[in-house]
């Protein structure tokens, strides 16, 4: 089984470990995604929005060198540190097999999956969260105003995650967030 792993964030420049066969490539499917979620460390990271109103940007992807699906989810999982009990909520996965596609995202995975030749499809589905609240979508201004108040390692950190972040993933947040902070990609 041929898995392939997307992703639009760290996962391109950090993998960790994740068991990937060593590239990213530039034309996975089109998804939106937007810099929405505030994390532990108060970086402002990238999630799938399953909103129409999200522009769609082109994600990247890896073929996995795992086989087995449950092995390549699990180590999805592991890498970004999601609790096993949260597996079928925030690791999202398309099947080649899969009756009907669930929602508009798997959708759009599954017709890209399928012109490349991709068995299953496997991402992190982390939900929008600002705060304390899960699934609040921030305003780009909300986020701006976020990130300014950072200091010390945490703005570092902000700062690296959102310059870092591949230049294909040009969301309308980035946007503002540069025009704002000249946080400019590296």
């Amino acid at each position: 089984m041929i898995i392939g792993c997307l992703g639009w964030g760290s996962l391109i420049w950090r993998p960790k470990g994740l068991p990937i066969r060593r590239y990213w490539f530039n034309d996975g499917p089109f998804l939106p995604i937007e810099f929405a979620r505030q994390s532990k460390d108060d970086r402002i990271t990238l999630v799938v929005i399953a909103r129409n109103s999200f522009p769609l940007v082109r994600s990247l992807w890896a073929v996995m060198s795992l086989t087995d699906l449950d092995q390549a989810r699990e180590a999805l999982r592991q890498r970004e540190g999601i609790s096993k009990e949260k597996i079928d909520n925030h690791i999202g996965t398309w099947r080649n097999n899969q009756a009907n596609a669930e929602d508009e995202i798997h959708s759009r995975i599954g017709a890209w999956a399928k012109q490349v030749g991709i068995d299953a499809v496997i991402w992190t589905n982390l939900p929008p969260k600002f705060g304390e609240n899960d699934n609040q979508i921030p305003t780009p201004e909300e986020v701006v105003l976020h990130l300014s108040k950072l200091e010390g390692t945490r703005l570092d950190n902000a700062m690296q995650y959102i310059r870092m972040t591949p230049r294909q993933i040009d969301t309308d947040y980035r946007q503002y967030i540069e025009s704002k902070l000249n946080w400019l990609p590296y």
